[in-house]
């Protein structure tokens, strides 16, 4: 039989179980940005770099890595969508319009190229580039400490004065040193327009070489034998690219070569001084799951490494006619045989 008594006791307890549970989700939850509460829902960032490889892989696989830290997982609450613009400018373009569709919670773009093709499609979606040397001359940003936009990001931009330094000691007779870089790169022209001026303090002579593309490398390498003393390389991505074609020259020509791309070490530099890639894309990781958390992209100031990895390949010195200095060996945090 019905027993109305019986039911008002039921409902005071289930109020006051209600009234708990509300004064208690009410307090200062101190774990709201732990790992274990983003799981509650998928996230969706979407890669694209200009292309594939070593230094831009190091990159997206640390970005990755961060976020599973962070407590976004790769197939439990975060699903990642990565494209590769294969060196295309034109496939990037077509990249980024098509995640902008999408609509996932962050773009992270890999590469100047594909930043801007990125940033150019959406003033929306949450933007963290990343390997990008010169952000505000590439027109990412307008400034590095908070750019009140979407785009925020980690750059590997260096100084060059130590690479200058580097290439002194390695070869104390130096006087000509050879720039094979893309022309359509703005990260590149930069580098090339400064690198111009501190050689030119220190009574040294630049001689450029451009490559269109990366198939032209081969041909800019060649235009240089007899010329120079040296051939420096930035993180130029089409250069990077196609760097063994760039080794064969210089193993032919005995022009021994120095790259600010730590990566290339085991393609052919003889010495390499530059970002750690997987490090600089633990920290666009880092910032992509602030993002997530919901912070505003706007409020995040660019990140640059402040650590350069010194890196010595003795096999590759040998073979384009030089002897590494034990002053640099002894510098470095990886020597090669």
């Amino acid at each position: 039989m019905f027993n109305p008594n019986r039911m008002n006791g039921f409902s005071k307890l289930l109020g006051m179980t209600l009234l708990g549970a509300v004064l208690f989700g009410c307090g200062d939850n101190k774990t709201a940005s732990t790992p274990a509460d983003t799981a509650t829902e998928t996230k969706t960032v979407a890669i694209t770099a200009i292309v594939e490889h070593p230094a831009l892989d190091a990159v997206r696989k640390g970005a990755i890595e961060e976020l599973a830290a962070a407590g976004y997982k790769e197939g439990e609450n975060l699903t990642v969508n990565f494209q590769s613009a294969q060196g295309n400018m034109a496939t990037a373009g077509q990249i980024a319009k098509q995640f902008v569709a999408d609509t996932p919670d962050v773009i992270i773009a890999i590469a100047t190229p594909s930043a801007q093709a990125v940033v150019s499609a959406t003033n929306t979606i949450p933007v963290v580039f990343s390997a990008v040397t010169e952000p505000v001359e590439a027109k990412l940003v307008s400034k590095l400490d908070g750019s009140g936009t979407n785009v925020t990001g980690a750059s590997d931009v260096l100084p060059l004065e130590p690479q200058i330094e580097l290439i002194k000691e390695l070869l104390p007779s130096v006087k000509n040193i050879g720039f094979v870089y893309s022309p359509g790169e703005v990260n590149s022209t930069v580098t090339l327009k400064n690198l111009k001026k501190i050689a030119q303090m220190q009574g040294l002579n630049i001689v450029e070489a451009p490559a269109q593309k990366s198939s032209d490398i081969a041909m800019a390498a060649q235009s240089l034998v007899g010329k120079v003393d040296v051939i420096y390389t930035s993180t130029d991505n089409n250069v990077i690219n196609a760097y063994e074609a760039l080794t064969q020259v210089a193993k032919e020509a005995k022009i021994p070569l120095v790259s600010s791309d730590p990566s290339v070490i085991e393609r052919g530099a003889a010495v390499a001084l530059g970002v750690n890639y997987l490090n600089l894309g633990r920290e666009t990781g880092k910032i992509t799951a602030r993002i997530l958390k919901g912070e505003k992209a706007g409020d995040i100031p660019v990140y640059s490494s402040q650590k350069l990895d010194l890196l010595v390949s003795k096999k590759y010195a040998a073979e384009q006619g030089i002897s590494v200095p034990q002053s640099i060996i002894d510098r470095a945090s990886k020597v090669a045989e």
